[in-house]
C-alpha cells in the first residue's frame, strides 16, 4: 500500500481525470462524434502527461529534497531511476497509441512529448516555462482533432482558450512553494473571468458547420447567395421563389430567422452558459484568495482550483462546439477527480 501510494502521488493520479476532456473536445471542435481512434488519443495524452509528471519530479528531486521532502523521490519512497524509467517508458507507448490512430495523430504527438520533456529538463524554471505548458495542453487538445478527423485548423481556437488557461496556472504554480506576489492569482482571476465571459458569448450568427467549415444560409439573418453570375433581365414567371430571392441585390433580400440551437433560449446555448459559469466559480474563488493572501498554502489551493477548472473548461469547449453529450460526460469526471484528490494531492 505504501509503495502503490507513493506512486499515485508521484504520478498525480486525481490529476489524470482532467486529461481525457483534451482529446474529446478536441474531436467535437472538428465535427467529430468519440470512436476507436479517440480512445487511442486518450490513452496517448494520458500515457504522455504521466510521463511529464514522473519526469518532472525526477527532475526536480535536489530542490524538492529542500522544499518538500516528503514527495516520493526525496523521500526515498521511488527511486530516482525508476521514475525516469517510468518516464521514458510512458513516453513510448504514447508515441506507440499515437501511431496507431493515424499519422495526423502522431504528427501531434512528437512535438506534444518533446514539449513536455523540455519543459520538465530545461524551461521550467525560465520565463519560457508557462508558455511551454501551455503549449503542451494546447497541443493535446489538437491531438483529439488531428486522431479524430485530421483537420486540426478548426481546433485551434478551443486549442488557444485552454492554453490561455493553462497558462494562467503555470504562472501561479511557479510561487505555491514560497508564496509572493498577489499579481499571479489577479492575473488568473481576470483570465478566468474572460475566458468565462468568451465561452458563454456567441457572436451573432451561427458557428461553423463541422462538415464544411463555412457559415449555413441565414447565419447573417439573410440567405447567402450562390456562386453563379447573375441573370440580366427579368425573371422567367416559372422561377422559384427562393431563387428569385436568392438572385435579388443584398439589401433586397428576404431574412431568415437564425437557427433555434443559436438562439439565447436554446439547451446548447444554456448548457455551454452553465459549463462556462462552473468554470468560472471553480477557479475565481481560489484564485480570489490567494490574492487576497499570496501564503504557499493559499497559493497552493488556488493551483488545485485552476487545475481542478479544466473539467469544465473542457466540458464547455464541448458543447460551444454542439456536443452536448460528450460535454456532459466529461463534466461527470470532476466528482471523480475531486473524490481521490482528497487522498492524493493533485500538485
Amino acid at each position: 500500500m505504501s509503495r502503490s501510494r507513493a506512486w499515485a502521488e508521484l504520478l498525480r493520479l486525481p490529476a489524470l481525470f482532467t486529461v481525457p476532456g483534451d482529446a474529446l473536445s478536441g474531436a467535437a471542435a472538428v465535427g467529430a462524434r468519440p470512436d476507436s481512434r479517440a480512445l487511442l488519443a486518450i490513452g496517448s495524452s494520458l500515457c504522455l502527461y504521466e510521463a511529464g509528471m514522473a519526469l518532472n519530479d525526477w527532475a526536480d528531486r535536489a530542490e524538492d529534497a529542500a522544499e518538500r521532502p516528503q514527495r516520493p523521490l526525496p523521500s526515498g519512497r521511488v527511486h530516482p531511476a525508476a521514475a525516469f524509467t517510468a518516464a521514458c517508458a510512458l513516453t513510448g507507448a504514447g508515441l506507440a497509441l499515437a501511431a496507431r490512430a493515424g499519422r495526423p495523430a502522431l504528427t501531434v504527438a512528437v512535438p506534444l512529448a518533446a514539449t513536455v520533456w523540455a519543459y520538465d529538463l530545461a524551461l521550467k524554471h525560465t520565463p519560457c516555462g508557462p508558455a511551454a505548458m501551455a503549449t503542451a495542453r494546447a497541443l493535446d487538445l489538437v491531438l483529439g482533432a488531428a486522431a479524430t478527423g485530421g483537420r486540426t485548423r478548426a481546433a485551434l481556437p478551443s486549442a488557444a482558450l485552454l492554453g490561455t488557461h493553462t497558462l494562467a496556472v503555470t504562472v501561479v504554480s511557479r510561487q505555491e512553494t514560497k508564496g509572493g506576489s498577489p499579481l499571479a492569482p489577479l492575473a488568473a482571476l481576470t483570465t478566468t473571468a474572460l475566458l468565462s465571459r468568451l465561452l458563454a458569448h456567441r457572436p451573432a450568427g451561427v458557428p461553423l458547420d463541422s462538415s464544411s467549415g463555412t457559415a449555413p444560409d441565414g447565419a447573417d439573418g439573410e440567405a447567402t447567395a450562390p456562386s453563379r453570375p447573375v441573370m440580366s433581365g427579368p425573371l422567367p414567371a416559372t422561377a422559384e421563389p427562393a431563387a428569385a430571392d436568392r438572385l435579388r441585390p443584398a439589401h433586397a433580400r428576404r431574412t431568415t430567422p437564425p437557427r433555434s440551437a443559436d438562439s439565447a433560449w436554446s439547451p446548447a446555448r444554456a448548457l455551454t452558459t452553465t459549463l462556462a459559469a462552473t468554470y468560472a466559480a471553480t477557479a475565481a474563488r481560489p484564485y480570489f484568495h490567494a490574492t487576497l493572501n499570496p501564503s504557499p498554502p493559499l497559493t497552493q489551493r488556488a493551483v488545485g482550483g485552476g487545475i481542478r477548472a479544466t473539467i469544465p473548461l473542457q466540458a464547455a469547449l464541448t458543447a460551444r462546439s454542439g456536443a452536448g453529450l460528450t460535454a456532459l460526460l466529461i463534466a461527470g469526471l470532476a466528482p471523480l477527480g475531486r473524490r481521490f484528490g482528497r487522498k492524493v494531492s493533485v500538485t
